[in-house]
């Protein structure tokens, strides 16, 4: 089984680096970009024997404690299964 994780930052925080994207894009002729957020990704493998449930709540908490900062960024837990 496989946990993916995106964080990023939350809506009220500054993004300097998607700024510096979002300009990048337009200096390269890409038009009509109205914002440009960046972020992370990560793919944890989790122990096949595991539930469904114990797999979400592991790493739920691995996001939680380890990969984000609650206080500047969000996260998103899906599962993959097979």
């Amino acid at each position: 089984m496989k946990a993916k994780v995106y964080v990023t930052l939350k809506p009220s925080v500054l993004d300097p680096q998607g700024k510096a994207i979002h300009h990048s894009a337009e200096l390269l002729g890409f038009e009509n970009i109205g914002d440009v957020r960046q972020g992370k990704y990560f793919e944890i493998a989790l122990s096949a024997d595991m539930s469904e449930e114990e797999a979400k709540n592991t790493a739920e908490k691995i996001a939680k404690d380890v990969l984000a900062n609650p206080v500047i960024e969000d996260y998103r837990v899906e599962l993959v299964t097979g």
